[in-house]
C-alpha cells in the first residue's frame, strides 16, 4: 500500500527504508540487497540509496514509498492518492513515472484519486464512486464518451461538459431541441435512441455538449447556437471561449454536488446562472480564432456528439453502456466522492 503521506523512517537511509519490510520478514541480507538494488534501478533511486529521506525531493520520497511496496512482490498494489501532497508540475511528472513503473512491474494496481486527470491518463479501467456507490465502470474512453448519469457527465472532463435544459419537440421523424428562444435540429439518430427521445416530446431534458464539440460557425445551419462571448483564455495551442447561452442551467442534485466539490465559487456561479435563466458554456476553438468579450457569435454544434439525460432520474437517455466484461485491467482507478465507506 502507498499513501499520500510518505511515512518514511527519517533515521534510515533510502535502502533501509525500502528493505524494512523484507527485514521484518527475516529475508536474508543478500536477497534484501539484491531486491533493493533491482527496485532502485526501476525507480531511478540507485544514486540515492545511501541518503536519508530529509535530503530528497517530494517526488523522490514518493518513489521510495513505492519501492517499499514493490519490493515485497505483492499480487495487488493499492495507491491511495499518492500524489496529493505534490505540486502541480511534479504531479504531472509522477503520473508518467507511476505509469511507467506499473508497466515494468506488471502488477495489478488499484489507484484511488479525486483527480480526474490522473484517472483518465493512468487507468486501464475507471470506477467512478459517489458516496460509496459505484456510478460507472469502464475504460477512460467509455467513461468520457458515454457517461451513465449527470454525476459522471458533470465530473469527467476538463473543461467539464456543458449542461443545460432544453425542450424536445417531435414533428414526424424530425426531432428538435428548444434551447431558450433558439431551435437546435437533431441529426438522424439510431432507431432506439430516436424512439426513446421521441417519447419525451413536449418535455424538458438535460442536453450535454463537450467543449470540443463546439467550434467556430463558418456558415449558418440548423446545428448552431447563438451566444454572447463573456471571456476568452488564450492557451497557445487552443482558445477557450466562455459564452452566455439563453437557456436554463441544469441544477439537479448531482450537478450541484460536483460544482460544490470543485469550488464553492462554481456553485455560486451556477446559482447565479439559475436566477438569470442563463447558462455559461465553454467552447474549444483553434488558437487563431479571435472572438472578443461582448461579441454575439454562433457556435457550430457537432450534433452527432450530443448527450441526453432525464432530469428526474438523472440517467443518460438511449446510450449503450459498454459491458465491463473483457477488460484486462492492469490499473484500476477509483474516484471517490466524500468517502468510499460513507
Amino acid at each position: 500500500m502507498v499513501f499520500q503521506n510518505y511515512a518514511l523512517y527519517p533515521n534510515m537511509t533510502v535502502a533501509e527504508n525500502i528493505a524494512f519490510g523484507l527485514k521484518m520478514r527475516k529475508i536474508a541480507r543478500s536477497e534484501r540487497n539484491r531486491k533493493v538494488e533491482s527496485i532502485a534501478e526501476i525507480l531511478g533511486l540507485t544514486d540515492y540509496l545511501a541518503k536519508k529521506p530529509g535530503s530528497l525531493s517530494g517526488g523522490q520520497r514518493q518513489r521510495v514509498a513505492m519501492g517499499r511496496a514493490i519490493v515485497r512482490d505483492p499480487e495487488v498494489f493499492l495507491l491511495d492518492e499518492p500524489l496529493s501532497n505534490l505540486d502541480a508540475k511534479l504531479r504531472v511528472q509522477m503520473r508518467a513515472e507511476i505509469a511507467r513503473i506499473q508497466r515494468e512491474v506488471g502488477t495489478t494496481t488499484v489507484y484511488v484519486t479525486h483527480d480526474q486527470v490522473e484517472a483518465m491518463t493512468m487507468g486501464t479501467a475507471v470506477a467512478v464512486m459517489r458516496k460509496g456507490l459505484l456510478q460507472q465502470y469502464g475504460s477512460p474512453r467509455e467513461i468520457y464518451d458515454t457517461p451513465r448519469n449527470l454525476f459522471v457527465a458533470s465530473f469527467i472532463g476538463s473543461p467539464p461538459m456543458n449542461l443545460f435544459e432544453v425542450e424536445l419537440t417531435a414533428d414526424g421523424d424530425t426531432l428538435d431541441c428548444a434551447v431558450g428562444s433558439q431551435t437546435l435540429r437533431l441529426p438522424q439518430l439510431d432507431a432506439e435512441l430516436h424512439a426513446r427521445l421521441k417519447a419525451y416530446h413536449g418535455r424538458r431534458i438535460a442536453l450535454g455538449i463537450r467543449p470540443e464539440s463546439l467550434s467556430e460557425c463558418i456558415a449558418p445551419d440548423a446545428h448552431q447556437l447563438r451566444v454572447r462571448v463573456t471571456q476568452t483564455e488564450q492557451l497557445g495551442s487552443e482558445l477557450l471561449v466562455h459564452a452566455e447561452l439563453d437557456a436554463e442551467p441544469v441544477t439537479t442534485s448531482e450537478v450541484r454536488e460536483v460544482a460544490a466539490d470543485v469550488d464553492a465559487a462554481a456553485l455560486t456561479d451556477l446559482t447565479r446562472d439559475m436566477s438569470a435563466r442563463k447558462t455559461t458554456i465553454l467552447a474549444r476553438f483553434g488558437p487563431r480564432a479571435n472572438p472578443q468579450p461582448g461579441d454575439e457569435v454562433a457556435f457550430a454544434v457537432d450534433a452527432a456528439a450530443l448527450h441526453f439525460f432525464d432530469l428526474s432520474s438523472e440517467e443518460a437517455l438511449g446510450q449503450t453502456i459498454p459491458a465491463a466484461d473483457g477488460h484486462h485491467a492492469t490499473t484500476l482507478v477509483v474516484e471517490p466522492f466524500d468517502s468510499l465507506t460513507s
